[in-house]
Order: C-alpha cells, then structure tokens, then sequence
C-alpha cells in the first residue's frame, strides 16, 4: 500500500463550510449594487448587504482539532485576504 494510500486509510472525511465576509468598514460595492437593485425592486428596510463567499471542502484528518487547524491556516495563508476580509469555520461535519 502506498504512502498516499496509508495516509487516506486511517484518516476520517471531513466537510468542512468556511465562510469569508469583507471586514466591516472595508467598502463592499457587489453588496452596495445588490442593496441598491434590491431597493429598486421594492425591497424596503435593508441596512447592508455584505457579498462573501462560502468554500466547501471534504479532507482526510484524525479528528475535528485538525480539521479546523488546517483549516484555519488555509484561510490565513490563500482563502481570504487578511487585509480586508474575514473568515469563519461554520461547520465541521465527519462524512465517514
């Protein structure tokens, strides 16, 4: 059995959902255009709109500690700009 194989062989799945927001007072104009088209259309008493993204990812790990650190350091090395974005781990979820 390979390396790669013995790896996945011990390790459970993981979904993991990470959501990346801009931070407040960083200016949003996709959440300032959704707000605006929104109150065209007659959509009333919204106070902002922030425009983000959720990643989904499935990994391999030993358990949920390691699937948030590696995670966690994702984030904070290519999923989000640190400058102007935030993130959060919404959910760890073990598939198997």
């Amino acid at each position: 059995m390979g390396s790669l194989q013995a790896y996945l062989w011990v390790k459970d799945m993981y979904r993991v959902k990470v959501q990346i927001l801009p931070k407040d007072g960083v200016f949003d104009p996709q959440g300032q255009t959704v707000k605006s088209a929104l109150e065209r259309l007659g959509f009333g008493g919204i106070e902002s709109v922030r425009i983000g993204k959720l990643i989904e990812m499935i990994l391999n790990a030993e358990d949920g500690q390691e699937v948030r650190d590696r995670v966690v350091a994702m984030c904070e090395k290519l999923l989000a700009n640190p400058v102007v974005e935030s993130y959060r781990v919404l959910e760890v979820e073990e598939i198997s």
